[in-house]
């Protein structure tokens, strides 16, 4: 069978350094070709250039054929695709538009789209703005656009990023369904789980080379949690640190004000982690959001060491500021493009620690090297460094803070197994040497597991259970909690494979 993408010798030079480096492909369809490795491996590289896309002042060499039809691309950070300005199912519209057709049979498209993207209500999200939707629903819509323009390729980057295991299971089936109508996927992931599931073969790659492939029962070996060999100190002092009492917040949306959560009440001790999980759109992120100052449309109360913070992050002081941090889950949104990541990572220690400039560079490049980033990574501007890379500057620039809570928002779930082993392992640390309290906030269940003491888990803006996390995850109560874990366990099972047909070409 030819290929429908055809890559041969691709090496992509930038000022001097290759960062892909003779890498050749073939791609298939109805297969699911998966392409993992460490976070700046080359992985996302690769699959810009099936798009014909190439880094600023790159050099190429090699070249990339498709065998026509369109090639669709999920990207690892979908708010960046999206257009902020206008609503979802305008960007939808337009879409259908290109292709022709009567007004109801593209409103129905638009719609079938949606619904294998996994959105449950597909006339609600296309009233809202990209801002309006969490970061999984944002994901799942960007999964819609490429599924309107009837690619024959689909390069999907990191497409269960920032997913709770749920939806995360839906996005899988999905992929596999296109699969099955005879589309090739290209999967860019450091989700083995996913990559268990979904791949017919596996690329490795490391520093731009490709360094094993074959079949996914032969690539991989260990699953991804026995590398999270870290665990959780199991400690609670009883001095609580943090604490939200009847906080109920809203949503302003063009339709009016929504309501988001309902009197949460949660707490974290000193050198604690408290675990926030749920699906995407139960209100975790905004209850993040809300504890640091970043959301301040709610009712309630939020303290710190047993005194209420300001709602708002502009009436905190400086020293209220510093001590909740917020790592964001879309790091490179995080980043000022035109600054290096350094001197923006330094700049925090200035701010609100009051250090010298020069102080704060050295304070920045030991944080940094604590994380895996050397000093000239870092004098790079946040274009030049990957998803994973990023968000461990994100991690830096927080700590340089010295924050007593760190507010942590899916910050693992973008990462390779070895980083985000990595990752995990630093934060443990520092809650056992700086009695930091952490707030955890994601969907990756093997990763409340291993860091966590707490969990508590939103559903529609509720917390429906909450409690120690060993006892939760081994022996959950409450409904929705059950089948969270059980698509968890799910998560690990391959997929049935048919027999694809070929598409056909026009």
């Amino acid at each position: 069978m030819n290929p429908v993408v055809e890559v041969q010798g691709l090496r992509v030079e930038i000022d001097g350094r290759a960062i892909v480096d003779g890498v050749s492909l073939e791609a298939h369809a109805g297969k699911v070709i998966a392409v993992i490795g460490p976070s700046g491996s080359g992985k996302t590289t690769t699959g810009l250039a099936l798009l014909g896309e190439y880094p600023a002042g790159a050099q190429v060499e090699g070249t990339v054929r498709t065998a026509g039809g369109a090639v669709g691309y999920v990207p690892q950070h979908p708010a960046s695709v999206l257009n902020p300005a206008r609503r979802v199912g305008a960007l939808l519209r337009d879409i259908a538009i290109g292709q022709g057709g009567h007004r109801r049979e593209m409103r129905e498209r638009v719609h079938r789209a949606l619904r294998l993207a996994q959105i449950p209500d597909p006339a609600d999200v296309m009233r809202r703005f990209p801002h309006q939707l969490s970061g999984g629903q944002q994901q799942r819509v960007v999964l819609a656009q490429a599924l309107l323009l009837g690619a024959r390729v689909i390069v999907a980057d990191e497409p269960t990023t920032g997913q709770d295991v749920l939806t995360k299971q839906g996005i899988v089936a999905e992929l596999a369904a296109v699969a099955e109508q005879g589309i090739a996927v290209v999967l860019l992931s450091h989700d083995l789980d996913v990559v268990r599931q979904l791949a017919d073969e596996v690329v490795v790659m490391r520093d731009g080379r490709v360094v094993d492939r074959g079949p996914a029962s032969s690539v991989l070996t260990d699953p991804t949690k026995e590398v999270l060999a870290v665990g959780p100190t199991g400690r609670r002092d009883g001095s609580v640190r943090l604490d939200t009492r009847g906080l109920t917040a809203t949503h302003r949306t063009a339709r009016g004000t929504i309501q988001v959560l309902s009197d949460i009440g949660v707490s974290a001790a000193v050198g604690e982690c408290l675990a926030l999980v749920g699906r995407s759109g139960s209100g975790k992120t905004t209850l993040g959001r809300c504890l640091a100052g970043l959301h301040s449309a709610y009712e309630g109360t939020v303290l710190l060491d047993g005194a209420p913070l300001p709602h708002s992050l502009r009436s905190r002081s400086r020293a209220e500021l510093a001590a909740v941090q917020y790592v964001f889950q879309d790091a490179k949104a995080a980043f000022d493009e035109h600054r290096p990541v350094l001197d923006q990572i330094a700049r925090t220690a200035v701010r609100l620690q009051g250090v010298d400039q020069d102080d704060a560079r050295q304070v920045a490049v030991r944080t940094l090297e604590g994380l895996g980033l050397t000093e000239s990574l870092a004098e790079r501007r946040p274009g030049a460094l990957s998803g994973g890379e990023l968000q461990r500057a994100a991690l830096a620039r927080a700590l340089m803070a010295e924050p007593k809570v760190l507010v942590c928002d899916e910050i693992t779930s973008g990462l390779d197994a070895v980083t985000r082993h990595a990752i995990l392992g630093v934060l443990g640390a520092l809650r056992e040497r700086k009695e930091l309290t952490l707030v955890f906030i994601t969907h990756d269940l093997a990763a409340a597991r291993v860091l966590a003491d707490r969990v508590a888990v939103l559903d529609a803006g509720r917390v429906v259970e909450e409690g120690p996390a060993h006892q939760l995850i081994n022996e959950p109560q409450h409904p929705f909690t059950r089948a969270l874990l059980h698509a968890a366990a799910q998560a690990t099972e391959p997929r049935q494979r048919g027999t694809a047909p070929a598409p056909e070409f026009r």
